[in-house]
């Protein structure tokens, strides 16, 4: 009985986590327009394997936007944007002196690359240092909430599994009244119940 009883409790609680951390998904990628962001940090997904084995494809990580973007020197992360208008987070390998535009460049290379980027990257590109923080294969999942069939699977499977849910305790409330009822003392008939 005791089990029965953990088994049911431990189902309801993670029912009731996936139905909130779904809800907090559609919510915080529909308040953003499909860029999350939690206190302050950019959350971005991960699309190659660049930086691996630090950062997997697939993770999400965070990100400090904002700040003075000439501050960065060799073994920090950035987030940059490309010149095929990209984010492309890797690290500093080198920090040069200013260039014409005065900026600070810097040359940048993914950790699991063999050679360093093609093009330095200007302090005007810089979009957000790493924070260090980085959640494996989650990206998949945020991705797949950002799409349009990602959306449609957001809005229903939360109200599928409140469904589910009440199904499941009115099933085990009917069983339990039922067993209520079958324990209950019967009087043979034709006897009188007097009170």
């Amino acid at each position: 009985m005791l089990i029965k009883k953990i088994i049911s409790h431990t189902i309801s609680a993670v029912m009731i986590l996936i139905f909130v951390v779904l809800a907090a998904a559609v919510v915080v990628s529909r308040a953003s327009g499909g860029e999350p962001s939690l206190f302050g940090y950019e959350i971005k997904t991960v699309l190659s394997g660049s930086m691996e084995p630090g950062i997997q494809t697939g993770s999400i990580v965070a990100l400090k936007p904002g700040g003075d973007m000439t501050r960065f020197k060799k073994g920090d992360v950035i987030t940059f944007i490309s010149g095929d208008n990209i984010l492309i987070t890797h690290r500093i390998v080198d920090a040069s002196a200013k260039n014409a535009a005065g900026e600070v460049v810097y040359h940048t290379k993914g950790d699991n690359n063999d050679a360093v980027d093609m093009t330095p990257v200007s302090s005007g590109n810089v979009v957000a240092e790493y924070t260090g923080v980085t959640v494996p294969y989650i990206g998949y999942a945020m991705n797949f909430a950002a799409s349009k069939a990602g959306s449609v699977v957001l809005m229903i499977v939360p109200g599928l599994l409140l469904l589910l849910y009440a199904l499941y305790s009115s099933w085990k409330a009917l069983t339990a009244l039922e067993r209520k009822n079958t324990a209950l003392p019967q009087a043979p008939p034709g006897t009188d119940i007097q009170s």
